[in-house]
């Protein structure tokens, strides 16, 4: 019998969420359900395995937990656990990335975000609220996607969805990442290019990040990178909002240095008020809602389960990160 300490944080459906995700783990585990980490010190202190959905796992939780031996991570992303502590305890990180549990409504989302901001919908919705005919000023900045080049920092799962989606926008694709996917795929996605980051930003009409957090890739997209972006190209983020340098970005849209940016995303989460990013002008926002649909969910917790019971069961880990 293993014990499980499932921590689902209150934002992405906490002990409600967890109750249904400790419903289905096999009976050979015993699953304590809490809304963060330091809820219970005894359940972490006995815990063996860690699920975790987007709750902190710190260098301090790993030390609590001496008879721990998996951290799983309920998301593609695991920016929320202090690897170099995993690393040096000798337990291994897990996320569900090759399970594409996230892939449909993140890419839905990133071209809903696209669209948004390429018709206007946002200024445009809030001018007929404010019985403003916004046609003769909005139509001078209204666009299309097809045609256009959209670049993709990082062709994982996520983004092999957006560029499904965007061959059938009869968009142009290049991307960029640490190697190629190979021709085969390349041709799969309309004849999608590796480029270098750099070559990416300077001929991209829109650019969408699907890249992990590390120390590596944060603020990826700092001053100097956005500088090389067109003054009619969009940013849009669903990945991680440290990917970019918010401050930098709000610069850009400021000076008019961008078109805008849609943003599900941010650093911190939530935002606070003082997040320039929020009144800054031509952005479309929300929530951090690409990952949590209903059917999103569901395929989250039966991904993160299902690799956590096979450890549990004696079997090979999937998607270890560290």
């Amino acid at each position: 019998m293993k014990n499980v300490l499932a921590v689902v944080s209150a934002h992405v459906g906490g002990r409600t969420a967890g109750a249904a995700l400790a419903g289905v783990f096999p009976g050979e585990a015993r699953v304590t359900v809490v809304e963060t980490t330091d809820e219970d010190p005894g359940a972490l202190r006995e815990a063996q395995v860690i699920i975790t959905g987007l709750a902190p796992v710190t260098a301090g939780h790993l030390a609590a937990a001496p008879d721990l031996e998996l951290v799983q991570c309920a998301s593609h992303g695991f920016d929320y656990v202090d690897l170099d502590a995993a690393r040096a305890k000798g337990v291994p990180v897990c996320n569900i990335g090759s399970s594409g549990a996230e892939k449909q409504n993140v890419a839905e989302q990133t071209f809903a975000l696209m669209l948004a901001l390429a018709k206007q919908l946002i200024p445009a919705h809030t001018a007929l609220v404010d019985a403003d005919w916004a046609l003769p000023r909005l139509q001078r900045s209204i666009t299309e996607l097809s045609g256009k080049t959209l670049g993709i920092i990082g062709l994982g799962h996520i983004g092999e969805e957006v560029a499904r989606r965007a061959v059938a926008f009869d968009m142009s694709i290049v991307y960029a990442g640490p190697q190629s996917v190979g021709a085969e795929a390349e041709a799969r996605l309309g004849g999608a290019r590796h480029v270098e980051l750099d070559e990416l930003l300077r001929t991209s009409d829109y650019v969408t990040l699907h890249a992990p957090l590390t120390e590596t890739t944060r603020h990826l997209l700092n001053a100097e990178r956005l500088a090389l972006l067109k003054p009619t190209a969009f940013v849009v983020n669903t990945s991680r909002g440290a990917l970019i340098d918010q401050d930098a970005l709000a610069d850009a849209l400021d000076a008019g240095a961008l078109a805008g940016a849609g943003l599900d995303v941010f650093d911190p989460e939530p935002p606070t008020a003082a997040l320039r990013l929020l009144k800054a002008p031509n952005v479309v926002l929300s929530p951090h809602v690409a990952g949590v649909t209903r059917e999103t969910l569901v395929r989250i917790a039966l991904a993160a389960v299902q690799n956590a019971a096979d450890f549990v069961a004696g079997k090979p880990l999937r998607d270890v990160v560290t």
